[in-house]
C-alpha cells in the first residue's frame, strides 16, 4: 500500500463525525477507503478508494497490483483448467480499469467491459441498469458475439466492480445474463464487500435460484453503518456547505478556483500505439492482444519521458472509462523514469469537494464533456489534482474524445494547465470493430466440407475451407509430373500423384512404427498445445496446413479437448509453395472469426520454405499471425513447437490413408476460379486401407500418461529462447551445392519430408545420418522398393535428407519406375 493512504488522520473523518456514518470491518479497509458527499436522491455518501485509480492519484504499480492480485486468486479459485475458460467481464466506468487487472492476474482471459458509450455499427449483446449510480444504463458491445455465449466457450463468468454493496448492481447483471448466456459458474471481485448481513444471504439463495455456483472474491470486508435520516441529513449537509463555499455539487465550479500558475501550452505526444490493439475492453480484449500491448509498453513510456524532461511529479491522467491504457502506461512509466508517477481518471460523477485532510476528496475541476456523449452534453470532472503539487499531468484520452471541447479555453487541458507546469496529450485510436462480413465476398463462399461426406474424419474434427474435386481425373504417373514441374511446363499443384498403395510389409512397418512412437508423439502434441494455449489465448482457432497438419490439427484439438473441455474450432486450408495460401479460405476465417485468434498447424518443418510462403501469403493479410505452430522443428524454422527432434512421425509414412482419405490439395485455373477454394479428392475407395482413425486414437490414449511430462516441457520451452535459427535451410543450401544440385527444392530434410519424395517424387538419393536406427526403418524399406541407394553420412543435422533427381527427364528412372543410379 502507498504511503499516502496510511496517514494519521483517516480521508472519512469529515463525514463520518457530521453525519454518524461508520465504517467498520478488516483492519486495511481505511487504508483502503475514505468517505464523500454526493447530491444523489439514491445515496448521500460516497466510498471513495484510494487505490482504484479513479477519484484519488495513486501509484500504477499500487493500482495494476491489486487488480492483478486479485485475479490470481480467481485463477486459485478456479483452477488452471476453468480459468484458461473464464471471461472476465468489468463495470463502467469505475471498474473498466480493476476489471482488466484482474484478467491480467488470470493470465489467459479475454476481458469485456460494460460501456454507456454506444457504437454504430456493433450489436448490443446485453445491457443492466446499476440502480444506485447517477448514471444507470450499462450497454455490452463485444467484438466477437461468443464472448458471452457459454454453451459455446463452456466458460466461468468474472465479474469485477470496485465495490460490492448491496449486491444488487451484480445480481441483476448475472440474472439478465443467464436469461441469455446460461452457464453453470460465475465469480463476483470486488476490492471491498460492504454487504450488510442481510444481504449477505441473498448471495447464495440466488445462486439456488438459477441453478449455478456464484463465487465472491474480495480485498477486504466490511459495512457502512448509516444513521437514521442520513440521506436527508446528506442532503443538507451538501447545500450548506455549497452555499458557504459557492459550489454547486451538480454543475460544479472548481474547488481550488485561483490558477496556481501561468498556462503552459499542451504538448502532443505520439505514442505510436500498436496497431490492431484496442484501446481498452468495451468491443473485448484478448491475451493476444495484451501480448502485443506489453510488448510496445517501453517505447510508448519512453517517449513520454523525454517529453516530461526533469518533472519529478508526474500524473498520468485517464479518461472516464479509458482507463487501463493510462494505466499500463504509467506502469511503464514508473520503470522508464525516477520521477513520482501518479494514476487516476476523469469521471462523469458529480461529488462535493471540501479541502480538509479528513475528507476524501480535497478538489475538484470542472469542465464540458468532449467525447460527444450519447445521453448529450455535461459536466466531468477530475479530482484531486488542483493543489496537488503536479509539475507534469499526462492527459490520456481516446481519438474520440480528442475534439475541439478538449482543446477549448474551458475544456480540460486548459483546466489542467491551471493548476500544473506542463501539460502533455497523449490520444489513443480509439478500436472500433470492423463489420460482421468487411469482406462482402466471403457471403458467398460455401461452408467448409465435413466427414463423413468428405473425408473419413469425424464432422467435429475438421471443416475442410476446400472444393471438392472426387469426381476428376487429376491423377498422372510421377515421372511424368517429375519432368513437367522441373522443366516449368506444370507446377506441381495441378495434378496429383497416384496414390502410393503400401505393401503388406509396409502396412505392418507403420502399425509397428505407430506403437512405438505413439507417447512420442502424443507428449510432442501436448506441448505444442499447450504452447499455443498460453501464448495464443485459451480459444484459439486452429487451422491447418493441409494436408500434412491436419491429423496434427485434428490431435491438438483433441488434447485441448481432453484436458481442458476446450472445444476448439479447426479447419484445414490449402497452401501451396510458389502460389500462396488460399486467399478465399482466409476470406471465409476472416467473416466468421478473428484472424488474430487464427493459429496455423503444419506438421513438421524442413528447410522452411512453408513457413516463408506462409508470411509472404499473409502480408497482403491484416490480422492474421504468420507463426505456425508444428508438432515438429528439426529445421529450426518456427518458435512454437512440440519438439525439436527429428523423429518418424507415422502420419508422415502414408498419403491419404493416415489422412482422412484425402488428396493433396490442387489448384489449377480451369478449375479453381476467382471465387473458390483450392480443390483436392476424396478417395472413398481406399476406406479398406485407411489408417487415420487409428492413428488419431493409438496417439490420443497416450495423452494421460505423458501429461506429466508435457507440463514439465510446456513449462520449460515456455522460459526458454525458441526463435527461429534456420539451422535447417542452411544445411540445405550447403547440400545442395555439395551434390551438385544446385537447387534447394530438390533437397527435402527431415524424415516427413523425405518420406514425400520417396512416395510421390523421383527420388535420387537418400543422406541419411550415421545410427539414426528404427526412425529410418520405412524410409530404407521404401528406398529398397523403389531402387533409391541410402547414403550414410556423419554430420547431418537431420536424421535423413531425400534428394529429388536433378535430371528431370523421364529417363531417370526405369520402366519401372525405379531409379537408374548409372544415368
Amino acid at each position: 500500500m502507498d504511503e499516502a493512504v496510511s496517514d494519521v488522520e483517516w480521508s472519512g473523518d469529515w463525514v463520518a463525525e457530521r453525519l454518524g456514518v461508520e465504517l467498520v470491518g478488516d483492519g486495511e479497509l481505511r487504508e483502503l477507503l475514505g468517505l464523500a458527499l454526493r447530491r444523489n436522491p439514491k445515496r448521500a455518501h460516497l466510498l471513495v478508494s484510494n487505490v482504484l485509480g479513479k477519484h484519488v492519484p495513486q501509484r500504477p504499480s499500487v493500482v495494476h497490483g491489486v487488480g492483478f492480485e486479485l485475479g490470481e486468486r480467481v485463477r486459485d479459485l478456479l483452477g488452471e483448467e476453468e480459468a484458461r475458460r473464464a471471461v472476465v467481464l468489468g463495470y463502467a466506468e469505475t471498474a473498466t480499469g480493476l476489471g482488466h487487472a484482474v484478467a491480467d492476474g488470470l493470465g489467459v482471459a479475454p476481458y469485456l467491459h460494460s460501456t454507456r458509450r454506444p457504437v454504430t455499427g456493433v450489436a448490443q449483446a446485453g445491457g443492466f441498469e446499476e440502480a444506485h449510480s447517477h448514471a444507470t444504463s450499462h450497454l455490452l458491445l463485444p467484438e466477437d458475439p461468443d464472448l458471452l455465449n457459454a454453451t459455446a466457450q463452456g466458460s466461468p463468468l468474472v465479474l469485477v466492480d470496485d465495490e460490492f454493496s448491496t449486491g444488487n448492481t451484480v445480481l441483476n447483471t448475472i440474472r439478465a445474463l443467464h436469461a441469455r448466456y446460461p452457464r453453470d459458474r460465475y465469480v463476483i471481485v470486488a476490492l471491498v464487500d460492504m454487504r450488510s448481513e442481510a444481504d449477505r444471504g441473498r448471495l447464495a439463495e440466488f445462486a439456488g435460484e438459477i441453478g449455478a455456483r456464484v463465487d465472491l472474491v474480495a480485498r477486504a470486508r466490511g459495512t457502512v453503518r448509516l444513521p437514521d435520516g442520513v440521506l436527508e441529513k446528506g442532503r443538507g449537509l451538501v447545500a450548506e456547505h455549497e452555499a458557504a463555499h459557492g459550489q454547486d455539487a451538480v454543475s460544479g465550479s472548481l474547488a481550488v478556483s485561483e490558477p496556481a500558475m501561468p498556462r503552459p501550452a499542451p504538448l502532443r505526444v505520439a505514442l505510436d500505439w500498436p496497431a490492431g490493439v484496442p484501446d481498452g475492453g468495451r468491443h473485448g480484449f484478448t491475451p493476444v492482444q495484451r501480448a502485443a500491448l506489453e510488448a510496445a509498453l517501453p517505447a510508448m513510456a519512453a517517449r513520454l519521458a523525454g517529453a516530461l524532461g526533469d518533472a519529478r511529479r508526474v500524473l498520468v491522467l485517464g479518461f472516464e472509462e479509458l482507463m487501463y491504457a493510462p494505466l499500463r502506461l504509467g506502469t511503464a512509466l514508473e520503470d522508464a523514469t525516477t520521477a513520482d508517477v501518479r494514476y487516476s481518471t476523469t469521471t462523469r460523477s458529480p461529488v462535493l469537494a471540501v479541502d480538509d485532510p479528513g475528507y476524501a476528496i480535497r478538489s475538484r475541476l470542472v469542465f464540458p464533456a468532449h467525447d460527444e456523449p450519447a445521453d448529450g452534453p455535461g459536466d466531468r470532472y477530475a479530482y484531486n489534482v488542483a493543489g496537488a503539487g503536479f509539475d507534469a499531468v499526462v492527459a490520456v484520452v481516446d481519438s474520440t474524445a480528442d475534439t475541439p471541447a478538449l482543446h477549448a479555453p474551458d475544456g480540460l487541458l486548459a483546466r489542467l494547465a491551471e493548476h500544473t507546469g506542463q501539460v502533455l496529450l497523449a490520444v489513443v485510436p480509439s478500436y472500433v470493430p470492423p463489420p460482421p462480413h468487411d469482406w462482402q465476398e466471403a457471403a458467398m463462399l460455401p461452408e467448409p466440407l465435413r466427414g463423413p461426406a468428405f473425408s473419413s474424419y469425424a464432422a467435429d474434427d475438421v471443416g475442410w475451407l476446400l472444393q471438392d474435386l472426387s469426381d476428376t481425373a487429376l491423377e498422372a504417373p510421377t515421372e511424368e509430373r517429375e519432368e513437367a514441374i522441373q522443366s516449368g511446363g506444370a507446377h506441381y499443384a495441378e495434378s496429383l500423384p497416384v496414390e502410393y498403395q503400401p505393401s503388406t510389409q509396409y502396412q505392418e512397418l507403420f502399425k509397428a512404427a505407430l506403437d512405438t512412437s505413439a507417447s512420442r508423439i502424443a507428449r510432442a502434441v501436448g506441448t505444442v498445445t499447450e504452447t499455443v494455449l498460453a501464448e495464443r489465448g485459451p480459444r484459439p482457432v486452429l487451422v491447418s496446413l493441409a494436408r500434412a497438419g491436419t491429423p496434427v490439427g485434428v490431435l491438438m484439438r483433441r488434447w485441448a479437448q481432453h484436458r481442458h473441455g476446450l472445444d476448439l474450432p479447426h479447419y484445414a486450408v490449402s497452401i501451396v509453395r510458389g502460389r500462396g495460401i488460399d486467399a478465399n479460405a482466409l476470406r471465409w476465417l476472416a467473416a466468421h472469426h478473428d484472424p488474430a485468434d487464427v493459429v496455423f498447424v503444419d506438421g513438421w518443418t524442413g528447410k522452411g520454405a512453408i513457413t516463408r510462403e506462409l508470411a509472404a501469403a499473409l502480408e497482403d493479410f491484416g490480422g492474421f499471425n504468420p507463426e505456425i505452430a508444428v508438432l515438429a522443428d528439426p529445421g529450426g524454422c518456427v518458435r512454437t513447437y512440440g519438439t525439436r527432434e527429428d523423429f518418424l512421425i507415422p502420419s508422415a509414412c502414408l498419403n491419404s490413408t493416415v489422412s482422412g482419405l484425402i488428396s493433396r490439395t490442387v489448384l489449377r485455373s480451369d478449375l479453381v476460379g476467382p471465387d473458390d477454394f483450392h480443390g483436392a479428392k476424396f478417395y472413398r475407395e481406399l476406406a479398406d486401407a485407411d489408417v487415420s482413425g487409428l492413428f488419431l486414437d493409438t496417439v490420443a490414449a497416450r495423452f494421460d500418461e505423458v501429461a506429466g511430462a508435457v507440463d514439465a516441457e510446456a513449462k520449460e520451452l515456455l522460459a526458454a529462447d525458441r526463435a527461429p535459427t534456420w539451422e535447417g535451410w542452411a544445411a540445405v543450401e550447403r547440400i545442395s551445392e555439395e551434390y551438385g544440385i544446385h537447387d534447394v527444392n530438390l533437397v527435402k530434410p527431415g524424415v516427413g519430408e523425405t518420406t514425400r519424395v520417396l512416395l510421390r517424387r523421383v527420388p535420387w538419393k537418400i543422406l541419411a545420418k550415421r545410427g539414426a536406427g528404427a526412425d529410418l526403418d520405412h524410409v530404407r524399406l521404401l528406398a529398397e522398393q523403389r531402387g533409391v541407394p541410402v547414403e550414410e553420412v556423419r554430420e547431418l543435422p537431420y536424421t535423413c535428407v531425400g534428394l529429388i533427381h536433378p535430371k528431370y527427364t523421364r529417363g531417370a528412372t526405369g520402366v519401372d519406375g525405379t531409379a537408374v543410379t548409372a544415368k
